[in-house]
C-alpha cells in the first residue's frame, strides 16, 4: 500500500514541471513523508486504538514500501 501511495504522491507532482534534480528531491521527500506517516500511524495504534499494538515490522514492510515505490516512480517518471 506504501508503494502505491508514493507512486501516485509523485505523480500527482508531474504537473509541477520541476526539473529533473529538484524532481528526484521532491520524489525522495515524499518517500520520507510517507514513511514517517506510516511510522506515525504505528504510535497512534499503540497509544489511541484498542485491542492494536506497536509492531516494528510494520514500519519495515512500510519504508521497504515506500523505497519500491520511490524508486519506480524515479524510473517511471524520468524525462527523456
Amino acid at each position: 500500500m506504501f508503494a502505491i501511495m508514493v507512486l501516485l504522491w509523485c505523480w500527482a507532482t508531474l504537473r509541477l514541471n520541476i526539473e529533473d534534480q529538484k524532481r528526484k528531491a521532491v520524489f525522495i521527500g515524499l518517500a520520507l513523508l510517507s514513511l514517517l506517516y506510516g511510522i506515525g500511524m504505528e504510535f497512534v495504534q499503540k497509544y489511541c486504538v484498542t485491542n492494536r499494538s506497536f509492531d516494528s515490522g510494520d514500519i519495515i514492510a512500510d519504508g521497504v514500501g515506500c523505497v519500491i515505490g520511490l524508486f519506480y516512480s524515479l524510473g517511471r517518471f524520468k524525462k527523456n
